[in-house]
């Protein structure tokens, strides 16, 4: 595959197509098996507030794959990303309850670099709290 965005096209400024992500416990469960990542503060509402947390809370690398969509949906290749990294600042909580919680991610062009590259920054909040910070991409465009 290659990027379906040419580096041409795009500015300093550029928005991605903004989403939203739902989870809930069962994808938090899901997400265990196939990370193998079966630590209780992510399943068990008891331990989780046991160890001083507000509730169940999603896996940290959950959260950063649900925001990268953005990124990689909007340039068409995820191996376009050439680089990726975030900084955990807040937890998402994910009630036991119908709506389980939601992820809202928005992204924009921050800096075309060398090497038909552009730098990526998201903002990712749950429930009106940033939850990822200095999350950032850099996408090899086409």
């Amino acid at each position: 595959m290659t990027a379906k965005i040419a580096y041409a096209d795009v500015e300093v400024g550029t928005e991605l197509p903004a989403q939203t992500f739902t989870v809930d416990r069962a994808t938090l469960v899901q997400y265990a098996g196939a990370s193998g990542d079966f630590n209780p503060i992510h399943w068990n509402e008891k331990f989780a507030k046991g160890v001083g947390l507000p509730d169940v809370i999603a896996h940290g690398m959950f959260t950063m794959a649900e925001a990268i969509r953005v990124v990689t949906d909007w340039v068409g290749d995820p191996g376009a990303v050439v680089d990726y990294g975030v900084r955990f600042t807040k937890p998402v909580v994910v009630p036991d309850d119908e709506r389980g919680a939601v992820i809202e991610v928005a992204g924009k062009v921050a800096a075309k670099l060398d090497d038909n590259t552009v730098r990526v920054d998201l903002l990712v909040t749950s429930g009106g709290q940033k939850v990822l910070g200095m999350s950032r991409a850099v996408v090899r465009l086409g």
